[in-house]
């Protein structure tokens, strides 16, 4: 996978809604997912895009948001639109975030380089930034492709993680 190609695949949900984000729940890869709209005059549909950062060894956040801000954003009630939206704040419960100013190919990373010679693999990273947090990402691979209405990366089940099933040792 090329920078190129990476940077491309940010472009084409640039000034987008992310709703969600985190680890698959295999926990190896990052998925970043994106609500994608255009003008209703063109016609074109509304889809979600789910971006798969494949191999993600590192993700990091930050909040995009200002101290000042975060001091007058405190209350639970702006965690719900309903009950936050009048107030002061920010309000988190619109439950997206713009992905503006975007995501950018991070070139020369060093962190990438890194896992490329321990690995074998080539790495990338990229930064994301949006208007409630920004993110940068370290991954070998980034795919995109669009879900249906219904899908959802976590499902908690009524009998929980299988125990007799253990994690890899921690190596040193």
């Amino acid at each position: 996978m090329t920078a190129d190609k990476v940077q491309q695949l940010l472009d084409e949900v640039f000034d987008q809604a992310i709703v969600y984000h985190g680890f698959a729940d295999y926990m190896r890869d990052y998925e970043v997912y994106v609500y994608c709209t255009a003008d209703p005059s063109t016609g074109i549909k509304p889809e979600t895009v789910r971006l798969l950062f494949k191999h993600c060894v590192a993700a990091t956040f930050s909040t995009a948001v200002s101290p000042e801000t975060w001091s007058q954003s405190l209350d639970d009630r702006l965690i719900d639109y309903e009950t936050g939206v009048d107030l002061d704040g920010y309000v988190w419960g619109v439950k997206w975030q713009v992905m503006y100013p975007g995501g950018r190919y991070v070139p020369d990373s060093e962190t990438a380089a890194e896992w490329s010679e321990s690995i074998g693999l080539k790495f990338h990273e990229v930064r994301i930034e949006t208007n409630g947090h920004n993110m940068n990402l370290v991954f070998a691979e980034l795919l995109s492709e669009v879900v249906q209405p219904g899908h959802f990366p976590f499902r908690v089940e009524t009998a929980g993680p299988d125990f007799k099933v253990r994690p890899a040792p921690i190596s040193e």
